[in-house]
């Protein structure tokens, strides 16, 4: 064990009397279904940004992601540019501003009442609380693998006893301070985060003998890149795969483009807009934002990246052979092998306030919208405080048993899975609906059900990794993918949301037309 049990035991017992006492102020200050839904509407940007960074980033992208820096190399370094340049820019400037002035108007407390009461809906509620309740489940429990995977590295303890503490202590903040203590909790656990990772980038370029020491013995290692990702077009961790290899459609069209465009569409990330006071809060936090997710999601891919040299220096290795051919396990094996004991120490508490601060906001998101958006529509219980932390409890033993079922090598496919099926079903609408004057319910609804089902029938039956996870095709069919190379390599956003947004646009064009001729749409 990389760093003594005392040490662990004392700091991680001073993190969680912090985190706890924050859960507890947040409690406190949890009056009325406003303060547990929606913080208030009154949060301080510094707090926003940290909290809106803080649940973006998690172990999935630390341990996750990381791990598939290792596998597939520094051309994951792109979705740092996506997640910047969409993911904040794009997203509170576009998007945060008139979400929301929407959510304020209309008095949205969740994502799901939020289409629902754009487009005057009950099936856009309870049709977007369903997508939120059946999919996220599949991010909650990527999370839960990332923290589990370090704890039991760390501390040495069982997978299965590491994975269900963790929840315990998740739970017990966010069911009690609803969102106020999310994101106060956020806020804290994201200095934490940029502290500790701003140490892990500077460490690993010391022991690497420099950054340009690091980034030349990276690339001589070429030649060891394995026969069967050279097969799929991988030549090495610092350039790109071959253009339209099967490795180049998992780093782009899943990896990139399935996260950096799926952000935008993100419940849990959309109810941080409809938290600020007012718009000039939202500029505000991108300042704070972009700087701490350029911070979290370079140094873990570039880190991820240079752990090859690490072992291969130390262990005559590559890293996913050092792992045991587990990319999950990559990042926290480095972490044990690699650093000082007080730096394992931090790091454990990095990861897991990176864990925590998503995972809260994720158990909030799946408990309202299961009590206020499907259970409890029309029901004035469902606004009640104790049957909305009865959902977060239902989905946080949801999330656990989905963790337990999911193979290795999971968390960053899980998460790109989850954030590709927001973008399908939500993001054209959710942009219809914050800048349309109009909105069409019709248009909404076939976009909505067009961008999910398509989505699905394309993760279940033709994307060959994803297909793999599920069985399904497998199982009814007797393959895996029923369709050839390339379609089994490409992501189902790829697919799905072209034709979400042709649907929702094209309705939206024919019902304004029609509204023009004086008839109703």
């Amino acid at each position: 064990m990389a760093a003594s049990l005392f040490w662990i035991a004392l700091v991680t017992v001073i993190y969680l009397a912090v985190i706890l006492a924050l859960g507890y102020i947040g409690y406190k200050k949890t009056r009325e279904a406003e303060d547990y839904l929606v913080a208030g509407r009154n949060a301080h940007p510094v707090v926003i940004a940290l909290s809106y960074g803080a649940t973006f980033i998690s172990t999935s992208a630390i341990v996750g992601f990381g791990g598939q820096a290792a596998n597939l190399g520094m051309g994951l370094i792109w979705l740092t540019v996506f997640n910047i340049g969409v993911g904040v820019l794009l997203a509170f400037v576009i998007f945060g501003k008139k979400t929301r002035e929407v959510g304020h108007r209309l008095k949205a407390i969740t994502f799901p009442d939020l289409m629902g009461k754009v487009y005057q809906s009950t099936f856009m509620q309870v049709a977007s609380g369903l997508v939120i309740i059946v999919g996220m489940p599949l991010y909650s429990a990527a999370v839960l693998i990332g923290g589990a995977q370090f704890i039991k590295e760390t501390l040495g303890v069982s997978y299965s006893i590491a994975l269900i503490g963790f929840a315990v202590i998740v739970a017990a903040y966010v069911v009690f301070g609803g969102l106020i203590a999310v994101m106060y909790t956020d806020a804290v656990q994201g200095g934490i985060m940029l502290a500790g990772m701003t140490f892990l980038l500077v460490f690993t370029y010391t022991i690497l003998g420099g950054v340009t020491r690091a980034h030349e013995a990276l690339t001589a290692m070429a030649n060891l890149v394995p026969a069967k990702l050279a097969e799929q077009g991988m030549h090495g961790w610092t350039v790109m795969p071959d253009l339209g290899s099967p490795i180049w459609f998992t780093l782009v069209t899943t990896l990139v483009l399935g996260v950096g465009i799926g952000v935008l569409a993100q419940p849990q990330l959309v109810v941080r807009f409809m938290t600020a006071r007012d718009s000039r809060s939202l500029n505000r936090a991108v300042l704070v934002g972009g700087p701490f997710i350029l911070m979290m999601t370079g140094v873990a891919f570039t880190v991820g990246a240079l752990t090859n040299v690490y072992f291969y220096e130390t262990q005559g290795k590559i890293a996913i052979t050092a792992a045991g051919g587990n990319v999950d396990s990559i990042i926290p094996l480095f972490i044990n092998l690699a650093t000082p004991d007080w730096f394992t120490v931090l790091f454990m508490i990095t990861l897991l306030a990176a864990a925590m601060s998503t995972l809260s906001s994720l158990f909030h998101a799946m408990g309202t919208a299961l009590i206020c958006d499907v259970w409890g529509r029309g029901r004035e219980c469902a606004l009640s405080l104790k049957a909305n932390q009865a959902g977060v409890l239902v989905m946080i033993g949801a999330s656990v048993v989905v963790a337990f079922l999911m193979p290795g090598s999971i968390i960053a496919i899980a998460t790109a899975m989850f954030m590709g099926l927001c973008a399908c079903a939500f993001l054209p609408v959710f942009a219809v609906a914050v800048y349309c004057r109009q909105p069409s319910a019709f248009a909404a609804k076939t976009s909505l059900v067009v961008g999910a089902l398509v989505w699905t029938l394309w993760a279940l039956f033709v994307n060959s990794r994803y297909a793999a996870v599920f069985g399904v095709s497998k199982a009814l069919l007797g393959t895996q993918a029923v369709l050839p190379y390339p379609w089994s390599a490409i992501d189902p956003l790829v697919i799905g949301l072209p034709l979400s947004a042709v649907t929702v646009l094209l309705l939206q064009h024919l019902s304004s037309r029609g509204q023009g001729r004086g008839n109703p749409s």
